[in-house]
């Protein structure tokens, strides 16, 4: 008979604890702790029908044969940007998002794409439900077999039987084994059904697609362990409230952890937007105060995007300061600049920021072209459209030069841009640009050249 013994488990962080206690030694929160049963099992996990495998002998660096790890194209341009080039067999892959944002819907899409056999297994939905979505997507695949099924161990002997390429988890937070007496979602399934699925796609070379939901916090709900065990980790961003949805990569092993993918949510599922630049600039009858274009790069991919302002006089006796899509402290910080090195007075002013398409930017090339909006709604005089700006500002008032400044412009002179704003400290060659550079200094510069 297995030996069965309880222990406690830090809800927030994972941290197995020996007994209880009020705060988690590890991430200091209180409270967190719950007691969980584990059975210890000398039970296999997948490949029951087979032999213990021999133990595997070190090998030399030189000899190790790499021809195999060629990465799998899945059909998706934008996923494959953002997972650097496509899969690599073997890989663990945690897809985390928003409920209803797209997540099965996206993998879905995948799995009828993919030139490979696919295993779509999904805890939450059953067999009929994911015909129904594959038709409303109008995608259909000889090579996609669905399953719906929690337990690990029935898993496992299909994907024996069935000998998939891709294998798909519709959720992991769904998941339970034997060897855990605790129900589906626990702490402690979490990390042995995930450490199951480690085991199998390292031994056999086959990439996993694993779904996890998230907290009211935008954290992957479960241990913080789980994102450390994987070797992938996606966040599916957007407001279901807007059309696009967004794919970041928190974690890569295999490549950069900064690029993007951009997505538009349509009737008939998530379609890849390949020029991002002229959906994230909104169309106007006519000129506009308060806005400006900004030349800013997510990863290797530049993009132009749109940086409304509004600044008015406060109603309340507390001026406000509200961005959306842009970092609040830094807008404070922007502002203070402002106030000390150019002499606008803004302490009593509302200040509102907002950059179109639902995304969050964090590049500091952007400053300028805050600055610009902001000044902009200011004196209510519009800044033509032809303009844009890459440029950070710092807090002497400086405008201080932006890496990858060339690829910012060649950007704007592709998209029809006649004049692009960037740091006089900028050592870049403007005799073989198509569009025309306007270096500067400070901010002083700015504005007597756009506003008198």
């Amino acid at each position: 008979m297995n030996k069965v013994k309880t222990s406690f488990f830090c809800q927030n962080c994972g941290t197995q604890h020996a007994k209880w206690q009020g705060q988690c030694n590890s991430c200091k929160e209180w409270n967190t702790l719950s007691e969980e049963v584990i059975e210890k099992s000398t039970k296999k996990v997948w490949k029951s029908s087979q032999k213990i495998c021999e133990a595997i002998k070190p090998l030399k660096i030189d000899k190790i044969d790499i021809k195999q790890e060629l990465r799998i194209n899945t059909g998706d341009q934008e996923l494959d940007r953002v997972l650097g080039g496509g899969i690599i067999p073997g890989a663990l892959m945690l897809l985390g998002g928003e409920p209803g944002i797209g997540k099965s819907t996206l993998l879905l899409q995948i799995a009828m794409r993919i030139n490979a056999k696919v295993l779509y297994v999904s805890g939450e939905e059953s067999q009929r439900q994911i015909k129904i979505r594959s038709n409303r997507i109008n995608e259909s695949s000889n090579d996609c077999y669905i399953l719906s099924e929690t337990k690990t161990q029935n898993i496992f002997s299909q994907i024996e039987t069935l000998n998939p390429d891709l294998v798909i988890i519709d959720s992991v937070q769904t998941l339970n084994t034997d060897n855990i007496e605790n129900s589906p979602g626990s702490i402690s399934q979490i990390k042995e059904c995930t450490a199951e699925f480690i085991r199998f796609a390292k031994e056999s070379h086959v990439p996993v697609f694993l779904v996890g939901h998230i907290t009211k916090d935008g954290q992957i709900a479960g241990p913080k362990i789980l994102e450390h065990m994987v070797d992938v980790v996606l966040h599916f961003e957007g407001d279901r409230n807007h059309i696009y949805r967004i794919l970041r990569t928190k974690k890569n092993r295999y490549g950069a952890t900064s690029e993007i993918g951009i997505y538009e949510m349509q009737s008939h599922g998530l379609c890849a937007v390949n020029n991002p630049s002229e959906l994230l600039i909104s169309e106007k009858d006519e000129k506009l105060s308060g806005h400006a274009i900004a030349a800013t790069i997510e990863g290797v991919r530049p993009l132009m995007i749109e940086i409304q302002a509004l600044v008015s006089s406060a109603v309340y006796g507390t001026p406000q300061r509200t961005s959306t899509g842009y970092n609040t402290k830094r807008l404070n910080m922007l502002l203070a600049v402002l106030e000390k090195r150019a002499g606008f007075t803004l302490g009593s002013k509302d200040v509102f920021i907002n950059i179109t398409g639902g995304i969050s930017i964090d590049d500091p090339a952007i400053d300028l072209a805050v600055i610009v909006s902001i000044l902009s709604s200011y004196h209510d005089i519009e800044v033509s459209e032809k303009y844009c700006f890459a440029a950070e500002i710092g807090l002497s008032g400086e405008i201080r030069p932006v890496p990858k400044v060339e690829q910012r412009i060649h950007e704007a002179a592709k998209l029809g841009y006649e004049s692009v704003f960037i740091s006089k400290f900028s050592k870049i060659d403007t005799q073989n640009l198509l569009v025309k550079v306007i270096p500067i200094s400070k901010i002083q510069d700015l504005v007597s050249h756009l506003f008198g």
